[in-house]
């Protein structure tokens, strides 16, 4: 057993030195046989069964090392008694594939020490055998594999030559070593020509100015609506519908006259009876007039409620009137615009019912632009 620790510890020794070498995958497998040998005739043994294990370490895809015991009990062949066989060797072995193909055939060769102990004189002695063989291992999985060996042994004291077969079972334990996890490379982004956030593939305005905001489409935003890009736009708040020049701000407007709208709605609505399509005639028909005019509809209401909701009452109120003028009554979209005040422009107090009646109105602002 002195002797079997001994080259063990060689094995490994020397497995763990070539596995410091380079980035690989390594197995061990357990090695559990049975077989035949078949011993040289001057031996005077039997033929006979022959068992052991071997630990291999497969240390490179093609290459592996194995350390390997193995016992028998031979009757003498000529003469009455038996021996027991006990070898210890270590061999290493070439594969022609790799692990990962179904069939691995190789060829091996090896060293070893063996003892023969017999019953009867003449029998007993130790011997170094050295040995050569080939084989194949076929892996049913990942784990487990069968594997057939045909084996030649030279005693180099008496020079003998043995021979065995043998096929075992064999148990994988694989790991691999030294490999850093791959690294993926970094995803590219999109291409973004403009650097707008919006990816070319989808940008359906490829040239917008380094630092605007765009939309979705990769477009410049107009927050005012008045048809001037924000980047470009100098007067960024004018009102809807008003013209403006290519800065985005409104020519000097003056007011040449200014009427109200005798239109009544409905609690907290803006919708307009057709009833008062007269009323809103009266615009219709000084529009045409005059045809450099324009005209801005506002919306008023009291103060009753917030602020914030009779602002947005207005603006809905004086669209409405807007609305009218350029659908029904056929008026150019472009000389009319709707601006919603809220409550901020009364007329009358909004005390009593009376000055509260006559803040929620809707004006009509006939003006020409200098």
């Amino acid at each position: 057993m002195t002797l079997l620790r001994s080259i063990v510890v060689a094995a490994l020794a020397s497995s763990f030195a070539v596995s410091a070498l380079a980035e690989r995958q390594e197995t061990i497998y357990l090695n559990p046989f049975a077989g035949f040998q078949y011993f040289d005739d001057k031996r005077d043994l039997d033929e006979s069964g022959t068992y052991g294990v071997g630990i291999e370490y497969r240390f490179l895809p093609n290459w592996a090392v194995e350390t390997v015991y193995s016992r028998a009990d031979a009757n003498r062949k000529y003469d009455s008694g038996a021996a027991d066989f006990d070898e210890v060797r270590v061999d290493g072995t070439y594969y022609f594939a790799g692990p990962d193909h179904t069939w691995n055939p190789y060829v091996s060769v090896g060293a070893g020490r063996a003892r023969f102990d017999g019953t009867a004189p003449g029998i007993n002695s130790d011997e170094t055998r050295v040995n050569f063989g080939a084989g194949v291992r076929y892996n049913i999985s990942d784990r487990v594999s069968l594997r057939g060996d045909l084996r030649e042994f030279h005693g180099i004291d008496d020079s003998t030559f043995d021979t065995m077969a043998s096929l075992g079972i064999s148990v994988a334990f694989t790991r691999t070593v030294g490999q850093a996890a791959p690294v993926a490379p970094a995803p590219q982004p999109p291409a973004d020509a403009d650097n707008d956030g919006v990816p070319d593939a989808r940008d359906q305005c490829p040239n917008t100015p380094r630092g605007a905001r765009v939309d979705a489409k990769g477009c410049e935003l107009d927050s005012d609506k008045d048809g001037v890009v924000d980047s470009k736009d100098k007067c960024p708040n004018t009102a809807a519908g008003m013209k403006v020049d290519k800065d985005g701000c409104e020519g000097k407007v003056k007011t040449v006259d200014t009427f109200e709208i005798d239109v009544q709605f409905p609690l907290n609505s803006a919708e307009i009876g057709a009833a008062y399509d007269s009323q809103i005639r009266r615009v219709a028909d000084a529009l045409r007039a005059n045809g450099v005019t324009y005209v801005e509809i506002a919306g008023h209401t009291d103060s009753t409620g917030t602020a914030a909701y009779n602002q947005e009452l207005s603006e809905r109120r004086a669209a409405a009137v807007a609305n009218r003028l350029t659908g029904t009554l056929g008026v150019n979209p472009d000389r009319v615009a709707s601006k919603g005040y809220g409550e901020a422009e009364p007329v009358a107090s909004n005390s009593t019912d009376a000055g509260r009646a006559a803040n929620r109105r809707v004006e009509a602002r006939i003006q020409v632009r200098r």
